[in-house]
């Protein structure tokens, strides 16, 4: 609970492969502790190979827990407007590519959801490495 309130365990995979990555990850997790509730648990940060697609940049990886109130759409957009602000122009849409930021959203408490904005857990999330060694130290 938050001030009496009911609280939801949220779990985020943060990458990046442009840029400063570690200032990346840095000014992401801020902006999550402030905008969607409090970070219990933050991973170690892993360097991977590229996911998807070919690129010479390697990713910095990590996940994090945060205790929140707020509903799963709300973290969805909150999540996107932070990438915007950090410097993300366009989502990937099946097409990956380099990036400065990317938050996903890969669970939310029990939630199974499966819309055309949100699919909860995160449907790939089990297949990719990158995601899940992060997520296994904070679960």
């Amino acid at each position: 609970m938050i001030n009496g309130l009911p609280t939801h365990t949220v779990f985020l995979s943060l990458g990046t492969n442009l840029g400063d990555r570690r200032v990346h990850l840095k000014q992401a997790i801020e902006q999550i502790g402030l905008r969607m509730g409090a970070i219990s648990s933050v991973s170690s940060v892993y360097e991977t190979s590229p996911w998807g697609f070919e690129s010479p940049h390697p990713f910095l990886n990590m996940a994090v827990k945060v205790r929140t109130r707020l509903n799963p759409f709300q973290i969805l957009y909150i999540s996107q407007a932070i990438e915007r602000e950090l410097g993300r122009m366009e989502k990937s849409s099946g097409v990956y590519q380099d990036r400065i930021i990317d938050i996903d959203l890969i669970m939310y408490d029990q939630l199974e959801l499966d819309t055309p904005q949100l699919k909860l857990p995160h449907p790939l999330y089990k297949e990719r490495d990158f995601v899940m060694r992060p997520l296994s130290e904070i679960l």
